[in-house]
């Protein structure tokens, strides 16, 4: 392996962390990423810590500073609008070429994920119910089966999975997957697209509740 192919496996493995790290709330909004720092955490060189702060700027999940550092990016109530709008346009072409077009094979993935979701709500195990919870949405946007609509959504993958797991009512969540999942297996694109809609809704109401319960809680962190 050349030192080239190593260093973006590196650089690879430091953005994974790094992801991980902001959509589970480890890494606040507003918190400092030190290229010095994380290098000495990660056990890497410097240079692939630049490299995957720069993939986690163009994911919209960073914001680089001059010289040696960045800072997690806090998401505007303007950003997260304009998300809202963009998924309520897409998710339910999405849903509705699901229920449509599935395959059994991933029908069966799209049931797994749903079952880790809602036996980790029901444990109130929240960074996995979440994960599971996005890898739902993503799962469907494969189902679909169109290209294009996948190269649009992998565009705001980073962004999207930062706003689902923006709640605290995991087992509602969970249950409008339910009734998502259903739609999709009984083949009913109106209902699924439907439900999808509302969905993105619900999302949102949930979300502005966390961020509500957050606010008016003094010394406690997002999760």
């Amino acid at each position: 392996m050349s030192r080239a192919d190593d260093g973006g496996l590196e650089s690879g493995r430091v953005a994974s962390w790094l992801r991980d790290a902001i959509l589970d709330g480890v890494r606040e909004p507003g918190s400092k990423l030190i290229e010095r720092d994380l290098a000495s955490e990660f056990g890497v060189s410097r240079v692939p810590v630049r490299d995957a702060l720069k993939v986690l700027e163009a994911e919209g999940l960073v914001e680089l500073r001059p010289r040696t550092w960045a800072i997690v990016r806090e998401f505007t109530a303007a950003d997260l609008a304009d998300l809202d709008e963009v998924r309520q346009v897409l998710e339910p072409m999405a849903f509705r070429l699901a229920a449509e077009r599935h395959r059994r094979d991933g029908l069966d993935r799209l049931q797994l994920a749903l079952q880790e979701e809602q036996d980790s709500a029901a444990h109130d195990d929240r960074i996995v119910s979440r994960r599971a919870a996005a890898d739902f949405h993503e799962i469907v946007v494969e189902l679909a089966d169109n290209r294009l609509l996948e190269a649009i959504m992998q565009s705001i993958r980073s962004r999207l999975r930062w706003s689902l797991v923006q709640h605290d009512d995991l087992v509602h969540i969970a249950d409008e997957h339910v009734a998502l999942f259903e739609a999709i297996r009984d083949r009913d694109g109106d209902r699924a697209s439907a439900l999808a809609y509302a969905h993105v809704d619900s999302s949102r109401r949930e979300r502005l509740s966390h961020a509500a319960s957050l606010h008016s809680t003094p010394g406690i962190l997002a999760e």
